[in-house]
């Protein structure tokens, strides 16, 4: 497939996401306060508020109890998709599985949507009341070589085609990730962003952003807030969607000026127009290989195998 037949499909894609009308579940009339469950001042040792006023998550800024009495009444069902093509599902998949299955919102519905390649060696995971499964074969397009194109491709079209109805919230993570402690409704929230574990104690004049002004990933040196993780997004499927609308743009537009950046550089751009509303530390997608610093008290994920780079 040429690059030009690549285009005409994202564009086909694209319109059909913007032409088709989504009603999305929304019983959530009445927005908890952050002030009945947000406790920033329990650690003075980290950046607990963002300067658009998005609260940070680290152990011991919340109030468990409070977040689980206003979920609990609300009923929520919450989405976690996986993406794991080729050997990520031998060397990774059961081990994501098992340890979400145990840590990924105890307590509350979770549907698994599990985007693979291919049917055959999927590690099996009984189904609970709490804990159902769905497999979602990916369409044999080889020629989509860009791997998080391909997942977030495929997640837009089960978001329009199902997910909206199914879920009140969707997390989208790689599969070499393990789950060491609770990842609770804590980290609930209309858009969610990942603290990327490697730069966010790094000078942000050194943040990776795409910087070719052409590029519709550009940051301009001196913009942007933090570094986001690419392997970790949440939030509502609408803004999940809309997301994905964004970075399809992107690419669309980078292809036509003969560009090519990276999926976490499209995310970072997106994040720095538009603001996520809570913010996960370091400590929910953490690489042990680093040295922890004293601020990293509680690892809730950790990267598997972990990056030597």
């Amino acid at each position: 497939m040429n690059c030009r037949r690549r285009g005409l499909l994202l564009v086909s894609f694209l319109l059909s996401l913007m032409m088709t009308k989504i009603y999305f579940k929304s019983h959530q009339a009445q927005e908890l306060q952050l002030s009945d469950w947000f406790k920033p001042r329990r650690r003075p040792d980290v950046i607990t508020i963002t300067n658009w006023l998005a609260p940070i998550i680290w152990e011991k800024t919340f109030h468990r109890q409070a977040l689980e009495k206003y979920y609990r009444k609300r009923n929520i069902t919450v989405g976690l998709a996986v993406f794991a093509a080729g050997r990520l599902v031998d060397e990774h998949l059961e081990l994501f599985l098992r340890s979400a299955k145990k840590y990924f919102m105890p307590g509350h519905r979770v549907v698994f949507y599990i985007m693979v390649d291919t049917y055959p060696q999927l590690p099996y995971i009984q189904s609970s009341p709490l804990r159902s499964f769905q497999v979602l074969v990916m369409g044999r397009e080889r020629w989509w070589i860009d791997l998080d194109l391909m997942r977030m491709k495929t997640l837009a079209e089960h978001i329009v085609d199902h997910i909206q109805n199914e879920v009140d919230f969707l997390f989208s993570m790689t599969a070499n990730l393990v789950f060491q402690n609770e990842f609770g409704v804590e980290t609930l929230g209309a858009s969610v962003a990942q603290l990327h574990a490697r730069w966010y104690f790094q000078n942000p004049k050194y943040f990776p952003y795409e910087r070719r002004p052409k590029s519709a990933a550009y940051i301009p040196f001196g913009k942007g807030d933090y570094y986001y993780g690419g392997s970790t997004i949440g939030g509502t499927p609408r803004r999940i969607l809309d997301f994905i609308q964004n970075y399809l743009k992107g690419i669309l537009h980078d292809m036509r000026s003969g560009l090519n950046s990276s999926y976490e550089k499209y995310l970072n751009k997106y994040f720095f127009l538009n603001k996520p509303t809570k913010l996960l530390s370091p400590e929910y997608n953490w690489n042990p290989m680093f040295i922890s610093p004293k601020q990293v008290r509680y690892m809730k994920v950790a990267l598997y195998p972990p990056e030597t780079s």
